[in-house]
């Protein structure tokens, strides 16, 4: 079963909880990691089995980004508010370069996101 990662920021939360709920059908074909906050709303709002790691700003990003680097995520849905500031700016960045480099797909928004699960790409 591929592991798909989904991190949304504070912003981007109901976007992913609306995406979340309008792909659970195919969603419930992968095991799901997510950041905290994210993975618990998208437990109690979906109702999808999300395996949570630690909340972004406190290393969440940083694990996500490890997991990828050894080969156990195929997939990452990360909605990026753009407009907004982010102290862990870095861990961020860190987890958009492990998917170049390591050719994982890698959304930040809803439109790549549907691309990326309509082509069934995840």
């Amino acid at each position: 079963m591929k592991t798909v990662a989904l991190i949304a920021h504070d912003g981007k939360k109901a976007d992913m909880v609306a995406w979340a709920m309008y792909n659970r059908d195919r969603l419930e074909s992968y095991h799901l990691i997510a950041t905290s906050s994210t993975g618990k709303l998208l437990q109690e709002k979906v109702g999808l089995q999300i395996e949570r790691v630690l909340s972004g700003p406190k290393g969440g990003d940083a694990q996500i980004a490890a997991r990828v680097a050894q080969g156990e995520i195929e997939g990452v849905i990360f909605l990026v508010d753009p407009l907004d500031k982010h102290p862990h700016d870095p861990d961020i960045q860190t987890l958009m370069r492990v998917c170049n480099v390591h050719n994982v797909p890698l959304a930040t928004n809803i439109a790549t996101a549907d691309l990326l699960i309509s082509a069934d790409v995840l």
